[in-house]
């Protein structure tokens, strides 16, 4: 075979997209034989074809998630051990944000958790021009000082801003005082339109909360001390909008249970995608529960984490 032809068609077909039956069209000869030149171009070394292995061990890492925890999707960002939180806040960020720009279309009505990592995906969620789409937070506020960036409300309102959207606000804490104050509340014609739009949930994204990172001022601030404790203390691994859970899922009542102001983990499970978006060693028991009791079917975390979920 002449090497210019094969040159010729190589470029055609790698570096300007052409299909080969468009380039067997164009120059007139069988696609077989354009496959056969093809095939002859790498043969000889015209076409070399390099793995990044990187993403390779990385896309092993998705595929064997979704097949053991029977998952939609899953989103594995490349991690080392002493790579500093931001930054792989900010990866996973750019991850889940991909995602939603992919499912989330015209009339979904979104719900959104607190924390760290939901502050990071909506800080790199691109503009785009939606109509008739909410964003809903699905818990209420903490009851210690958190910093407002991570706030429910917060997120909820910037995710809106980027996508030209509609959003509610929770005005009332996660935790309350007594049990007759949260009946008070729930039978409220304010908290009846936040109620309506959880049943009506397409898409929800949450972190996923572990007791063992109790220590950590963003968890503290949400919950403060008197929960701290108790999680130390029973069976609960970890949360999604303060709904405890074990490992396998099962959910776990607390002190806090009859006062708690958040959306069912049944509803949540409704929803069509349903991203959790969490990442450490600490976590590991949080999200295999989460996972366990089939609350997401999206999944975007880190390579290591991902590593220690298969082990």
């Amino acid at each position: 075979m002449d090497k210019k032809e094969l040159i010729k068609i190589a470029q055609m077909y790698y570096e300007q997209d052409m299909t080969q039956s468009q380039i067997a069209k164009e120059l007139g000869i069988y696609r077989t034989t354009i496959s056969r030149m093809l095939k002859a171009a790498r043969e000889i070394g015209i076409v070399t074809i390099t793995i990044n292995y990187d993403d390779a061990e990385t896309y092993s890492l998705e595929e064997k998630l979704k097949n053991k925890f029977s998952l939609q999707d899953v989103v594995v960002v490349p991690s080392s051990l002493h790579q500093p939180e931001h930054v792989k806040l900010k990866a996973m960020g750019q991850a889940c944000a991909k995602i939603l720009d992919k499912h989330v279309t015209d009339g979904d009505i979104v719900g959104f958790s607190w924390g760290s990592s939901l502050a990071a995906v909506v800080r790199e969620l691109k503009e785009k021009d939606l109509k008739n789409v909410t964003c809903v937070p699905m818990v209420g506020g903490p009851s210690g000082k958190l910093e407002s960036k991570y706030h429910v409300n917060t997120i909820c309102y910037q995710a809106a801003q980027k996508w030209h959207a509609e959003s509610l606000m929770i005005d009332v804490p996660a935790i309350v005082e007594k049990k007759e104050t949260k009946n008070d509340i729930l039978v409220s014609n304010y908290f009846r339109d936040i109620a309506t739009l959880w049943e009506q949930m397409t898409v929800s994204i949450f972190g996923i909360g572990s007791a063992a990172i109790t220590g950590r001022m963003t968890w503290a601030a949400f919950y403060g001390d008197e929960m701290n404790e108790e999680l130390k203390q029973g069976k609960v691994v970890g949360d999604i909008c303060s709904r405890f859970f074990d490992v396998d899922g099962v959910q776990v009542q607390t002190s806090i249970s009859e006062r708690t102001i958040t959306i069912p983990l049944e509803t949540i499970k409704k929803t069509r995608l349903r991203i959790g978006v969490a990442e450490s060693k600490e976590k590991i028991d949080g999200i295999l529960g989460a996972l366990n009791g089939g609350y997401m079917n999206v999944l975007v975390t880190t390579e290591e984490t991902a590593r220690l979920l298969l082990e």
